[in-house]
């Protein structure tokens, strides 16, 4: 169960670089100063040697699993380390009892759940009893939001810290130890790197130190030689294509499609189309995208544009014929049509309206002169008496009521000023006030 020991082939070359590269301490620990600096919370915990149990939550590579050892370094604790995607109910069993072990022999046991987000609720209240008698300190890494993926009452009793995603400045720190250090990196070795190489490292890594340490030793890898220069092309060569930080199911999945949605909203389309190509090129699926964007279409463009609905309809069947990456263009149309289309959320909120008396009224029967009467018994109970036919009046307008008696007078839909709602709202002024209806 243990990740890490401290045999000698912890720092052979067998392993791989980001391994072997691994901060030993805080002073060789890079990044995550409003943690790990002076006055950041860790150090002042690490400095009274009293550590609760604690959730880690940040990007990957930015130091959660190294941060875990170094604690359980400095308070000399066992150090058990257990992974979410292929630990269950036998494993905990297992810590739990060497746990129980240590306390008795006075020493203290951190057991460190990698991913923890992916521990069910079952397995996650398992640790409970041993969090709150200290048999356990839990550390659990993860990136995703704890306050959805964590359980309320091990949240409770754990301090979650935010971890961000490295700087461009830490990555090349991280990188020059790693072609100077002697011991366990390139530093028997003289390899340059020119700015530009650092800056492309940084934009593919995006804040990941492990996906930069496997470039480099990727690229030792190639040169074969005790003496380069790392290029652009270079790192080109060994990375197609950079790392995106995305889970079509975690919560940068929902954060990317906010995004989308409300720089549409706002009437961004540049905002739009970043964020909207950014779901694409990390694997989003674009049929989700164009539904998003006809949901879109009617819920914040509305009668503003009639013609919105039917554009984001004509992209995704655009997209089902041509598929990608040709469809792809189809949906950044409609992107860029939504973005700038007058926008109403008033069709919206009329259905909002309309549900909220449904669901509040009990069912009301339908007047009487606006019922069908296709037998004689109906017609005899006055179903369709008095019903004026609109099309034998003057503008196809009649003066008669439509609601239940308990709902008369409710208005529903109030169109705005903009776009062609504007025309709509002119003529729906004129028809309201011919039939006396107030706006409620």
């Amino acid at each position: 169960m243990d990740l890490f020991n401290n045999s000698e082939t912890t720092n052979s070359e067998k392993q791989p670089l980001a391994h072997r590269m691994r901060p030993r301490d805080l002073n060789e620990f890079v990044g995550q100063e409003h943690i790990v600096g002076e006055s950041g919370f860790l150090k002042s915990l690490l400095s009274k040697g009293v550590i609760p149990s604690l959730i880690f939550w940040g990007p990957p590579g930015s130091g959660k699993t190294t941060l875990a050892v170094i604690i359980a370094g400095y308070i000399k604790a066992d150090f058990i380390a257990l992974s979410a995607v292929s630990s269950g109910v036998k494993e905990i069993k297992g810590v739990v009892e060497r746990a129980s072990l240590n306390l008795r022999n006075n020493k203290k046991t951190i057991l460190f759940v990698d991913e923890i987000h992916r521990f069910n609720k079952s397995q996650q209240d398992a640790f409970l009893p041993y969090v709150e008698d200290g048999t356990i300190i839990l550390i659990g890494a993860t990136t995703e939001n704890p306050s959805f993926e964590v359980i309320s009452a091990l949240l409770s009793r754990s301090k979650v810290i935010t971890l961000k995603a490295l700087t461009d400045g830490d990555i090349k720190k991280i990188i020059d130890a790693a072609v100077t250090d002697k011991e366990r990196g390139f530093g028997g070795k003289k390899i340059k790197i020119s700015e530009d190489a650092y800056i492309l490292i940084s934009r593919i890594c995006n804040g990941d130190a492990r996906v930069a340490l496997n470039i480099i030793e990727m690229i030792d890898a190639l040169k074969a030689s005790d003496e380069y220069e790392i290029s652009i092309n270079d790192i080109k060569q060994v990375m197609e294509r950079k790392t995106f930080l995305y889970d079509k199911s975690g919560e940068e999945h929902y954060n990317l499609i906010s995004a989308l949605h409300k720089s549409l909203r706002d009437s961004d389309p540049d905002a739009a189309l970043y964020w909207m190509t950014r779901m694409l090129d990390s694997g989003e699926d674009a049929l989700y995208i164009a539904r998003r964007m006809v949901r879109f279409a009617s819920e914040d463009i509305g009668n503003a544009d009639p013609g919105a609905l039917r554009m984001a309809l004509s992209a995704k069947e655009a997209f089902d014929f041509l598929g990608h990456p040709e469809g792809e263009l189809a949906l950044a149309q409609a992107c860029l049509y939504l973005a700038c289309a007058p926008k109403s959320n008033a069709a919206y909120t009329a259905f909002g309206a309309a549900q909220n008396d449904v669901r509040n009224y009990r069912d009301e029967p339908v007047p009487l002169h606006i019922r069908n009467a296709p037998t004689k018994l109906m017609k005899d109970l006055g179903y369709g008496e008095g019903y004026k036919y609109a099309h034998n009046y003057e503008g196809n307008f009649v003066e008669q009521e439509h609601m239940p008696d308990k709902l008369k007078g409710h208005v529903y839909y109030k169109p705005t000023d903009n776009g062609v709602e504007a025309k709509i709202k002119e003529r729906l002024e004129n028809w309201r006030k011919n039939r006396g209806q107030n706006q409620q």
